[in-house]
């Protein structure tokens, strides 16, 4: 599933294409990834200039004049800028005609949802007001109450997108390695300078991973740029650890697979 440096990658590189292009029509050929009334969206995205697109975690929100929509890609969304004169194939499930060219999203396991919501307030409306605030917005503070609020294991709570957006399972993985703490130790027991410790790795590999486009998986691809991250992966999907030279492990954890390293991903905290 894209998580957020490759959704801010999709950000990033449709920005440089639709900014300021009008919606002359839209097709929906699966209506089930449109939350809400299919035509009332048609009719409130046509003819409304693309303002902006912004992100909150996994989500894209495209601004228009009047509205807005949330776009949730999930496990295999994509969008691509194509010419107009290329037919839709099978997985295209929405596309919007601009002045110059589509803005097509396809989706071949059609999770992905799009939603209208008020342009003003989205953050209060669902599905974005049930979201934690991401990394980089989060005090040490507010996130150490949070995490001695559950016994989650703390590979766990960084998926939980209540407690803090935007992190998936490949740089949760990488973030346990770089702390070099068992992904299975109870968050609860996180000291708050670890907890200070564990905001800024966070940051700081989301920020790495954004600057290399993501991490290249099969579902993700910006239309056409594939991220250069899964270069730097220390451990997830590793056999060998970069720092002891020994075994990788993989474990399930809550049906996640888990990689981390024994030697150096101690349960001491």
């Amino acid at each position: 599933m894209p998580e957020l440096p490759e959704v801010e990658t999709v950000r990033q590189t449709l920005r440089q294409f639709v900014l300021n292009q009008t919606i002359e029509g839209v097709d929906v050929f699966y209506e089930k990834i449109i939350e809400g009334d299919t035509q009332e969206f048609i009719n409130a995205v046509t003819h409304q200039t693309i303002q902006e697109i912004e992100r909150i975690g996994k989500y894209l929100i495209f601004i228009l004049d009047d509205v807005a929509f949330v776009s949730h890609l999930r496990m295999e969304g994509k969008y691509h800028i194509l010419s107009k004169d290329i037919p839709s194939d099978k997985h295209t499930h929405v596309a919007f005609h601009l002045e110059n060219e589509d803005l097509r999203y396809i989706d071949t396991r059609k999770f992905g949802r799009m939603q209208l919501v008020d342009k003003k307030t989205y953050r209060q409306q669902l599905p974005l007001k049930k979201l934690g605030k991401e990394p980089f917005d989060i005090e040490t503070e507010e996130l150490y109450q949070l995490l001695h609020q559950t016994s989650l294991p703390i590979k766990t709570a960084l998926l939980n997108q209540t407690i803090m957006c935007g992190i998936g399972n490949i740089y949760a993985n990488e973030i346990c390695f770089a702390m070099k703490i068992d992904p299975r130790t109870k968050s609860s027991r996180l000291s708050k300078k670890r907890v200070d410790e564990l905001r800024r790795i966070s940051i700081d590999v989301l920020n790495k991973a954004i600057a290399q486009g993501g991490t290249t998986i099969h579902s993700f691809d910006a239309n056409g740029i594939h991220g250069l991250f899964q270069l730097q992966l220390n451990v997830h999907g590793q056999k060998i650890c970069p720092l002891c030279q020994g075994e990788v492990k993989k474990i399930m954890l809550n049906q996640r697979g888990t990689y981390y390293c024994p030697h150096c991903q101690k349960k001491r905290y």
